[in-house]
């Protein structure tokens, strides 16, 4: 049983809590081809393997977070930490392809681990310190999106590929006794129900959505069954959205879209995604094709990893910046410097990709980009609503920005996939545009930035919608500012 405890301690296990999942986003990318070979499968069943874990992530992120909110925090933490374990440890001892994607679809569960630390600091932390917590954790679930390609390659070498699940069933384990211990239980703020018709219809329109995105490519863009999809993503979506306006417990309180201060950077967050998802799956494939090809680099499944290692170092010191660097630079500013700084990286691998160092210092500027933007992007969030509803509004921010991850990385292996060469191998044309596109969504990003509320006006929006008083925090950001 927990008992008060120091904000650095509930800091240590949350940040351990978030990256026992966020890694799980990448660590196994680089990797598919060999789960392809070791299970007999094909590429686009194997495809799957990410496909359910986005889906689950994208459906349980929402609707785990407002159980947090409603029946408390740590409680659903810890139950988020136990599907990643369990998981974990199904993947690693699955026999076939159709185990293994149950597997990663259980673990996707985990994805509420996201808003629930997010409202945790926010209940806990004094005042003064929220702002700091939350961009530092930003940076490290940032940083852990992409830390899994690095380390995917030394692990597969020495140990092989089911360690890549054994590893952090581990590690998730003991986060979950530590969890336990040390982290206080949050007051339960929100009353009502679970709307589980809402639930439904969330996991209806994601499905629909989802599944062509991620099977166009095999299906064909302009087939019955992906136009089909598309159209029952549509109606399924009004449907949610008159089910969630008219339920007094939804799961996504989609009043809180029409505040300014929540739907512009919930857009900065679809078009975040598309950007931030697609490199994490696409800059190492591009660094391991054949050097025959006249663009790549034939590079192992570890030296791609290490070509990425500088943007992993740029999203942890931006990310950690991010909050101190408040009272200067307004979160408002940083999300659109972020975004133009992504949209120039991209455009520099279009135009200097000839040597790996080029790849490298490239990653690095991109790496930059992200972590500015993604901690400028959580505090925003924080900001912009009430105490209790930071659980739902992270985790709407967190879901959007996953299906945005979904669009974009689609359209990029899309965009792949219709320039191949006589022997199948993608054309360096199929990469260039596919960079070309994330720099039009960098850019579109940047300037919906600009469109977001001062933090003080997007406060004041929000309580009196909601009918408080704004905070101490609150009134506080009209200094940030």
């Amino acid at each position: 049983m927990s008992t008060r405890t120091s904000p650095g301690a509930t800091f240590t296990v949350l940040a351990l809590a978030a990256a026992s999942f966020t890694l799980l986003q990448s660590l196994i990318n680089p990797v598919l081809p060999t789960i392809q070979r070791d299970l007999a499968t094909t590429q686009s069943t194997v495809t799957w393997v990410l496909t359910g874990w986005l889906l689950s992530a994208a459906i349980a992120t929402p609707l785990l977070g407002r159980i947090g909110d409603m029946a408390g925090k740590r409680r659903t933490l810890l139950i988020a930490l136990a599907a990643i374990a369990v998981g974990n440890l199904v993947a690693a001892l699955a026999p076939a392809i159709g185990v293994l994607i149950a597997a990663r679809v259980l673990q996707g569960l985990g994805g509420a681990v996201f808003p629930l630390a997010f409202g945790i600091i926010r209940d806990e932390f004094p005042r003064a310190r929220v702002a700091s917590a939350v961009g530092a954790l930003s940076a490290i679930i940032a940083v852990g999106g992409g830390l899994g390609v690095v380390l995917a390659g030394p692990i597969v070498g020495a140990l092989g590929w089911r360690w890549l699940f054994w590893i952090p069933m581990i590690v998730t384990t003991l986060v979950g006794v530590l969890a336990f211990r040390l982290v206080p239980e949050s007051p339960a703020r929100a009353g009502g129900r679970i709307n589980w018709a809402g639930a439904a219809l969330l996991a209806g329109w994601l499905v629909a959505l989802l599944l062509p995105l991620s099977e166009a490519h095999v299906w064909g863009w302009g087939s019955p069954l992906v136009i089909g999809l598309f159209a029952v993503a549509a109606i399924l979506l009004a449907a949610w959205i008159v089910v969630e306006y008219r339920s007094g417990n939804p799961v996504i309180d989609m009043r809180m879209m029409r505040l300014p201060a929540v739907w512009t950077v919930n857009l900065v967050a679809l078009l975040f995604g598309a950007s931030m998802f697609s490199v994490y799956a696409f800059l190492p494939q591009f660094t391991q094709t054949p050097a025959s090809t006249g663009y790549g680099f034939g590079a192992s499944v570890t030296l791609s990893g290490l070509l990425l290692l500088p943007m992993l170092v740029t999203m942890a010191i931006a990310g950690f910046v991010s909050g101190p660097m408040a009272p200067v630079l307004s979160f408002r500013a940083q999300l659109a410097m972020g975004s133009a700084v992504i949209a120039v990286s991209s455009v520099a691998i279009v135009f200097a990709h000839s040597a790996p160092w080029q790849i490298a210092v490239e990653s690095g500027l991109f790496g930059l980009g992200l972590g500015i933007a993604y901690s400028a992007m959580s505090s925003l969030v924080v900001q912009a609503v009430p105490a209790h509803q930071t659980g739902a509004a992270s985790g709407m921010n967190v879901n959007v920005r996953t299906i945005g991850g979904a669009i974009g990385t689609a359209v990029f292996s899309t965009i792949v996939t219709g320039n191949l060469d006589s022997t199948g191998l993608p054309l360096e044309a199929g990469y260039t545009d596919g960079f070309i596109v994330l720099a039009a969504f960098a850019v579109a990003a940047a300037l919906v930035a600009l469109l977001v509320p001062a933090a003080a006006r997007a406060a004041v929006a929000t309580t009196r919608e909601a009918g408080t008083e704004p905070d101490l925090e609150l009134r506080m950001s009209a200094e940030v500012a």
